[in-house]
């Protein structure tokens, strides 16, 4: 683990909104998954406060929410610190991630509504233009909103919580998956191929895509991680 000082985000602002604990987590969690708190990087508290216009209590209590979602570690003697994963635990995450979305991919071309499958068209249609814009960050949430959409689609709460917990602790990685033009073009082609198997209902055909988007996935992040 490292004690660096993060760059500031370019695009961060001061905080001044009504929901200072969802704004203070949001900003921070945002900062992790786009590398400007990279992977075993130490929070200095005070430059973060100051960055971002918030005292340390509020800041304190967004760190533990983090901590909570596995985004963060408190370490003692050395305070909280970005979660570092190492490649056998990320693969290990995707593969499980990987299951659960072809079950739900089964279920949900079986009892989606009509309304629920346009809801995701809306959502991948929004993703598209972000790419074709450059909108990275809002690309990348727009994503894992479709992922979690489809999971969702499953009716099962318990499939949702888990897929959410695993989601949640990959963030970062599944970030870095679309550094690259190539890697993220390709991303983007799986991704239209999902929605047409979706809206046609052919479970079969989503849950191989979801598969095979999953296992490159981890193809087009495991040279970056440590063993």
């Amino acid at each position: 683990m490292v004690a660096v000082n993060p760059q500031p985000n370019p695009e961060s602002a001061r905080i001044e909104r009504h929901s200072l604990h969802d704004a203070i987590v949001t900003r921070l969690r945002d900062m992790i998954i786009e590398g400007h708190l990279p992977p075993g990087t130490r929070i200095n508290e005070g430059q973060i406060g100051a960055q971002l216009g918030v005292s340390r209590t509020p800041l304190r209590e967004a760190i533990k929410y983090l901590a909570s979602e596995g985004l963060v570690e408190l370490v003692p003697s050395r305070g909280a610190v970005v979660k570092a994963f190492g490649a056998k635990e990320v693969l290990d995450m995707i593969e499980v991630i990987r299951t659960l979305e072809q079950f739900a991919a089964t279920r949900a071309c079986q009892i989606a509504t009509s309304n629920d499958i346009g809801a995701i068209r809306d959502l991948h249609d929004e993703m598209v233009a972000c790419y074709r814009s450059g909108d990275r960050l809002r690309y990348y949430k727009l994503n894992q909103a479709i992922h979690s959409g489809i999971v969702a689609l499953a009716g099962n709460a318990a499939l949702s919580d888990v897929h959410g917990m695993l989601q949640t602790r990959l963030k970062r990685i599944r970030f870095i998956g679309h550094e690259g033009p190539e890697k993220w073009a390709n991303a983007v082609a799986e991704h239209e191929e999902m929605i047409a198997a979706l809206e046609a209902r052919d479970e079969g055909r989503l849950s191989a895509i979801l598969g095979r988007h999953l296992t490159l996935a981890w193809e087009r992040v495991k040279d970056s991680l440590q063993p």
